[in-house]
C-alpha cells in the first residue's frame, strides 16, 4: 500500500512495509538528512491505551541506548499530533524467518547468525536490557547478510519491575519454561530463545511442538523435545551440546551469559547433555510423559495450567486487537 504524508514536518512516509497488532512500519525518507529510514508508527487505537503507549516509548528509549552493529539503529522518536513514532535505519527487509522458509541453514551460516545474534543480545544485557522476544522474525539482515536484531517492544531493564511475576510476554514457542510458569524474566531466558532459534535454523523446525497453545506450553515446561542429534545426526555433537545446554529447563544448567554461549559456539567443547531430553519424537496431540525431576523446580499440572492461562489471555487479547484492526481497515 502506497501512502504520501510527512510526519513531524520531516519524515516522508511512503509504502507500508508491515503491520502489527500495535504499529505500522513505513518506508520513509528523512527530508532533513536526505536518507532512507524505516518509521514505526503506533496505531491510533493503540496510542490511546496508556500501557501500550508506555511500552512503545520504552522501546524507543531502550533501543536508542544500544549502539551496536548487530542491533537496528534508532535515529529518532517523537509524537506527531498524538501519533508516537520511532525512526530507525532502513534495511532490505529480509529476516531469518524468510531464510528458514527454504529449509535448514548451512552449518557455517547458522553459526554466524547465532554468534551475531548473541553479540546483539550480549550488548543489550551489558546495558541492563532484556529483549524478551528473540525469534526469527525479529532477526533482520543488512545488505551484506549481517544480523540486525530489532523489536525491543517488550524489552525491559533488568533492574526494573515493569513485568511482575505471573505476567507472560513474548512469543510462546520461544519462551523458556521459567517465563511460561510466571517467573520474572532473566538473562537466561533470552539465551534460551537464541537456542530455540538455533535448533530451528539447524533442524528446519522448532524443538517444541504442540497442536494447541496449552500442549505447546506443557512440552516447553517439561523440557521435552526431539534431540537435535536424532534430527541431524551429521552435526558436530559439541555444537548440539551448546544448543541443548541453553535449552535446559533448569536455569542453573544454562549459560550464564551471551558471551559464554558465544564462546562455546565458536569453540565447541564437550558439554554434558541436559538431563531432561526426550529420546525420540514427542507426541504433540496428547499430553507428553512426565520428565525426570529437576533440582530447582518441578511445576505440577495445576501450576502449568494456571500459568498457561495467562498466556492464553494475552493471546486472546492480541487476537481481538488484530480482529478489530482488520474490521477498521475493511471499513475504510
Amino acid at each position: 500500500m502506497s501512502v504520501s504524508m510527512v510526519l513531524a514536518g520531516r519524515y516522508e512516509l511512503r509504502e507500508v512495509l508491515g503491520r502489527g497488532a500495535m504499529a505500522e512500519v513505513y518506508d520513509g525518507w528523512d527530508q532533513r538528512l536526505g536518507r532512507a529510514v524505516a518509521v514505526k508508527v503506533l496505531r491510533p487505537e493503540m496510542a490511546s491505551v496508556p500501557q501500550t503507549r508506555r511500552r512503545f516509548e520504552s522501546e524507543a528509549r531502550l533501543a536508542a541506548t544500544l549502539n551496536h552493529p548487530n542491533v537496528v539503529a534508532v535515529h529518532d522518536s517523537g509524537d506527531d499530533h498524538g501519533a508516537p513514532y520511532i525512526v530507525m535505519e532502513r534495511l532490505p527487509g529480509r529476516t531469518l524467518l524468510d531464510e528458514l522458509l527454504a529449509g535448514p541453514l548451512p552449518v557455517p551460516r547458522a553459526r554466524t547468525v547465532l554468534t551475531q545474534t548473541l553479540d546483539a543480545v550480549g550488548a543489550a544485557h551489558a546495558a541492563g536490557i532484556l529483549h524478551r522476544d528473540i525469534k526469527p522474525g525479529n532477526i533482520l539482515f543488512d545488505a551484506d547478510g549481517a544480523v540486525k536484531v530489532t523489536d525491543f517492544g517488550i524489552a525491559k531493564r533488568a533492574d526494573t519491575d515493569h513485568t511482575t511475576a505471573g505476567e507472560v510476554l513474548g512469543t510462546v514457542a520461544y519462551l523458556s519454561p521459567d517465563r511460561i510458569t510466571g517467573h520474572p524474566a532473566s538473562v537466561t531466558d533470552d539465551l534460551h530463545a537464541v537456542a530455540v532459534v538455533g535448533y530451528e535454523a539447524l533442524a528446519g523446525h522448532r524443538p517444541y511442538l504442540g497442536d494447541t497453545i496449552l500442549s505447546l506450553a506443557r512440552v516447553i515446561v517439561k523440557g521435552q523435545y526431539r534431540p537435535l542429534a536424532a534430527v541431524r545426526p551429521d552435526l558436530d555433537p559439541a555444537l548440539i551440546a551448546v544448543i541443548e545446554r541453553a535449552l535446559s529447563r533448569d536455569t542453573e544448567r544454562r549459560f550464564a551469559s551471551a558471551t559464554q554461549m558465544r564462546k562455546d559456539l565458536e569453540n565447541p567443547r564437550r558439554i554434558p547433555p541436559p538431563a531432561t531430553r526426550v529420546i525420540g519424537p514427542v507426541p504433540v496431540a496428547a499430553d507428553p510423559p512426565p520428565a525426570p525431576a529437576q533440582p530447582r523446580r518441578s511445576p505440577g499440572a495445576g501450576v502449568i495450567v494456571a500459568a498457561v492461562a495467562a498466556v492464553l489471555v494475552a493471546i486472546a487479547a492480541a487476537a481481538l486487537a488484530i480482529a478489530s484492526q482488520d474490521e477498521d481497515s475493511t471499513a475504510g
